[in-house]
């Protein structure tokens, strides 16, 4: 618990770095290398990340510890039998969608109550807009396997399913960054719906918590400085 306590300040770069990693590695390794080996410990490494920024709460620590061993049986699961069944998909996504949702909200109130704007809290800051994209591509995902077809332009030419989940994943981020290149289009009343939702919830964080970061931090700079916040 000690090292824990150690770890705690650097909550924020810790996972920011390793949604980083999970998102961008795939520039810097392989593909065979990345998707057999670097992206589960990119994954381990963000969901232990995700634990320490909870560990001051004891209730959202337990829970989340539940969800961090539940994820673990079903990564080794899946890596004993590949073929294993569609229902494993549901229960790792659902999962997944209510740690990170956990964790954002976490990441929110944290930044959100901060007195001191540091490196930290902008580390967080960026850390909370991303999970926020994670939690889009979750909904998203959810759509598509529920009803498939929900999203247009998700396979690449050869029809190759595997991909499916990089583009879900592209297509939350170009939608809340409001980007919008129209290669994959929500076709479905389902899927439009929760792309408005995404592109909503991405518009409130900037204008809300970043807005409101960056009041803070022109009030700092206009008084004299103290330690800042880990």
């Amino acid at each position: 618990m000690e090292r824990l306590n150690k770890l705690y300040k650097y909550r924020f770069e810790l996972f920011l770095l390793s949604l980083v990693a999970i998102d961008y590695g795939a520039l810097v390794f392989s593909p065979g290398i990345f998707e057999g080996y670097m992206s589960p410990l990119f994954s381990l490494m963000n969901l232990f990340a995700g634990v320490l920024l909870v560990s001051k709460n004891r209730y959202y620590f337990g829970l989340c510890l539940v969800f961090l061993v539940t994820s673990l049986v079903l990564i080794i699961a899946k890596r004993i039998n590949p073929e294993i069944s569609e229902g494993y998909k549901f229960i790792n996504v659902g999962v997944l969608f209510i740690f990170y949702s956990i964790i954002t909200v976490e990441i929110i109130y944290q930044v959100w109550t901060a007195k001191k704007v540091s490196k930290n809290v902008i580390m967080g800051l960026i850390g909370g807009y991303m999970s926020l994209a994670f939690i889009g591509f979750f909904i998203c995902l959810t759509i598509e396997m529920i009803h498939p077809g929900s999203f247009k332009g998700l396979l690449d030419p050869t029809g190759n399913p595997e991909l499916m989940v990089d583009r879900l994943k592209y297509y939350s981020y170009i939608t809340i960054m409001t980007i919008g290149y129209g290669d994959i289009v929500p076709v479905s009343a389902l899927a439009q719906k929760g792309s408005m939702l995404i592109g909503l919830v991405g518009q409130f964080y900037l204008v809300i918590i970043t807005s409101t970061i960056v009041g803070k931090f022109v009030n700092q700079s206009h008084q004299p400085q103290d330690n800042p916040d880990s």
